[in-house]
Formats: C-alpha cells, structure tokens, sequence
C-alpha cells in the first residue's frame, strides 16, 4: 500500500460557474473511492445520487452519500468520478488515481503521473475480439 498527500483540485461539471476548489487529500492506494469532507460536498453544490452503504476500517457499516460528478485535476491530469461523502478529510482512492493514471511513490510519499505514459496518462483498454465470419 502506498499513502501520500495530494492537492487536487475539484470542480463541479454541472455548475462551472463556481470554480474549481483545492483540497489537500490523502492519496491511499488501500482506499477504492473518492471521499469528500460534508463542506466540499456544499461549497460544490454536488446533488446526492444515491445513499451508499460502507464498511468502516473498524468494521462498523453506515450509509453515506454518494455525489457526483466531480471533475479531478492533478498534475495536468483530468478524471471524473463520483464520491462518498465521509470524513473530515479527502481521500484519493484508487478508482480516481487510476483514471488519471497516478501512481504512488511510497519511498517519496509523493503522488506523480505514470512516468510510463507521459502527458494526458494512458489507459488499459480491453475489447472484445473481431468476430470471425465464415462463408455464407
């Protein structure tokens, strides 16, 4: 597991009007989803999609909010995903840092684009094979 702090910058798509916001967020490649604090959720004006039930670290289970969408700036990458509405502070899971294809460097604690693929990031793009015709 690597864990990292990232400012990111977050916009609500639906409302450009107000302006992305930069958020210091706790990047943890042992996290899925994006979390965002109840105040982000409100400075966004994000509209809850659906409440979504979640197991806690300590095991307990609650219902959160799931919001969305939320556009995702770091590092000249852009993604756009959903997000839990839990916690005091952001967490970065891995769903978004896939997206933008971040990767975790746990010796540096940094958070950087995939050198690998260097610019916009890249992606793994699996399709079905070509269905093979025969005579007809």
């Amino acid at each position: 597991m690597g864990i990292a702090n990232a400012t990111v910058e977050l916009l609500n798509p639906r409302r450009t009007d107000l302006g992305p916001i930069r958020v210091e967020a706790l990047a943890d490649t042992g996290a899925v989803h994006l979390c965002i604090t109840p105040a982000i959720r409100d400075a966004l004006e994000l509209e809850a999609i659906e409440e979504r039930p979640v197991t806690l670290a300590d095991g307990t289970r609650r219902s959160v909010d799931y919001v969305g969408p939320i556009e995702l700036r770091y590092a000249g990458r852009v993604g756009f995903t959903g997000a839990l509405v839990m916690g005091d502070q952001p967490l970065l899971g891995v769903v978004p840092m896939e997206d933008m294809d971040l990767v975790v460097v746990p010796r540096t604690q940094r958070v950087i684009p995939n050198p690998e693929n260097p610019g916009p990031g890249g992606s793994f793009a699996l399709s079905p094979l070509p269905i093979q015709r025969g005579p007809t």
